[in-house]
C-alpha cells in the first residue's frame, strides 16, 4: 500500500529536533513496519503562530498550488500514486491545506493522526485555519488520537466510529537498560530531557527549578539533577536554577545528546522529573519509562496515558510548584527503596502497550479496512 505522508507543523527531516518531529518519524516507522510504502508528499510548514490573516490566506493559496503540482506528478508517474493520504498533527495553528484537495482529486481515503479541535477558535484570528481543520476532520475517513484528552472535541467533527485511540509508542528495545547501578540514598540521581525554548518548556523548567529550590531551602540536598536538552532559552533555563539557589554542583547541563547517549544517562539515573506544562503526552516520559525509570510529572494532557499514578510513577497537579516539590521530597526521602520496583513496572508497561509493533498493528488493521470500505463505497456509487 502506498501512503502519502505529510506533517504540516514540521517535516520529518527538519534540522531542529523536537518531540513533534520524533513522533512524525515514529509514525512513518510504524507504517513501514506494517508493510506500507511511505512517501513524504510535501514539506510546506503551514504554522501561523500569531494568527496573521494574510499569512493564513497565503499559505492556503500555496497549499492549493502544491496540491495541483502533486496531482500532475502522480498523473505523470513521477511519484507513486498513493492509496491513502496520511496527515500528522493537525490543529488551528497548522492546518492541512494540501491533503484534502489531493485525496478528493484522486478519490482516495484521507487519514489524520494527532489532531485537535478548539471550538473557541471558530471566531477570531485563527477562524480561517480552524475551519480548514474542522473541514479536514469531517472529510477524514479515520482519525488516530494519541491523546485521550483531545477525543471529546474531535467527536464534534468526526463520528466516533472514525476516531481511534493510538497509544503513544517508541522503539522500546532502543531504550532498554539491562544494568543499572544501585540507588545511593545519599545522592538520588534525577534526570530530565526537554528542549530549551520559550513558552511551555520554559514554564516547566521554571516549575522544576522552583521545586528544587524549595528542597534546598528545606535542607534536602541528597540529590543531583542531570538536564538533557538545548535551545535558544538555554541561558534563561540556567538562570532559573541560579535564582532558585541551586548550586552548580547540584545540576549538570548536558546539552543535546544522541539517543544512545540519552539512554546511557537514563540508565545511570534513579528518577525522571518533568512538570509537563501543556504537554500533549511527552515522548521523553515514555522513553524514560521504557528505560526502567519511574517518572514524576505534571498531570497534563495525555501524560496519564503514559504514567500510571502510583504504579509507574507519580502525577501531581500541573504547574503546582508546592505539589511537585512535596512529591519530589517524598520520592527522595521516603520512596528511594521502591524506585526500582516502580521503574520496572514502567518498563513492563512500555513493552506491553507502547511498542512500534503494537502501533503498526492498529494502523495496519484500521487503514486496510478504511481503504477496503472506501473502495466498496465508490463501487456502490458507480453502480447506481
Amino acid at each position: 500500500m502506498q501512503v502519502a505522508f505529510y506533517a504540516p507543523l514540521k517535516p520529518i527531516d527538519h534540522p531542529v529536533p523536537s518531540g513533534d518531529r520524533l513522533i512524525a518519524r515514529m509514525l512513518c516507522d510504524a507504517l513501514q513496519t506494517a508493510g506500507m510504502n511511505v512517501n513524504v508528499a510535501a514539506r510546506l510548514r503551514s504554522r501561523v503562530a500569531d494568527g496573521n490573516a494574510f499569512r493564513q490566506a497565503r499559505l492556503a493559496e500555496v497549499g492549493t498550488k502544491l496540491a495541483a503540482r502533486l496531482l500532475r506528478q502522480y498523473q505523470a508517474g513521477f511519484r507513486p500514486k498513493p492509496d491513502v493520504w496520511f496527515t500528522y498533527h493537525l490543529y488551528y495553528k497548522a492546518p492541512d491545506w494540501i491533503g484534502p484537495v489531493v485525496a478528493d482529486a484522486l478519490d482516495i481515503p484521507y487519514v489524520v493522526a494527532e489532531a485537535s479541535l478548539a471550538p473557541k477558535r471558530a471566531t477570531g484570528l485563527w477562524a480561517q485555519s480552524h475551519l480548514a481543520v474542522k473541514t479536514a476532520l469531517q472529510r477524514a475517513d479515520a482519525v488516530f488520537s494519541l491523546n485521550r484528552a483531545d477525543m471529546a472535541c474531535l467527536e464534534q467533527a468526526c463520528t466516533s466510529s472514525r476516531l481511534h485511540f493510538l497509544q503513544p509508542f517508541t522503539r522500546v528495545d532502543d531504550w532498554t537498560v539491562t544494568e543499572r547501578p544501585e540507588i545511593n540514598p545519599r545522592c538520588i540521581r534525577l534526570v530530565t530531557t526537554a528542549m530549551m525554548r520559550d513558552g511551555d518548556k520554559l514554564k516547566s523548567y521554571e516549575v522544576l527549578a522552583k521545586a528544587l529550590g524549595k528542597l534546598v531551602g528545606e535542607g534536602i540536598d541528597n540529590w543531583h539533577l542531570t538536564v538533557i536538552g538545548d535551545g535558544p532559552a538555554r541561558q534563561a533555563v540556567k538562570q532559573l536554577f541560579d535564582d532558585g539557589g541551586i548550586g552548580q554542583s547540584a545540576v549538570s547541563f548536558m546539552g543535546l545528546t544522541t539517543p544512545q547517549q540519552t539512554r546511557d544517562i537514563l540508565g545511570k539515573s534513579d528518577l525522571f522529573v518533568w512538570p509537563a506544562i501543556n504537554e500533549a503526552f511527552g515522548m521523553a516520559l515514555l522513553e524514560a519509562q521504557a528505560s526502567g525509570l519511574p517518572v514524576l510529572a505534571g498531570d497534563a494532557g495525555g501524560v496519564s496515558g503514559i504514567v500510571s499514578g502510583g504504579v509507574t510513577g507519580w502525577l501531581v497537579p500541573v504547574g503546582d510548584v508546592d505539589a511537585f516539590a512535596d512529591r519530589l521530597s517524598r520520592c527522595i526521602k521516603d520512596d528511594a527503596p521502591v524506585l526500582r520496583t516502580i521503574g520496572h513496572a514502567g518498563a513492563s508497561k512500555a513493552k506491553q502497550l507502547h511498542t512500534v509493533e503494537a502501533a503498526a498493528d492498529l494502523l495496519s488493521a484500521t487503514i486496510t479496512q478504511v481503504v477496503l470500505n472506501y473502495g466498496n463505497q465508490q463501487d456502490g456509487q458507480s453502480s447506481t
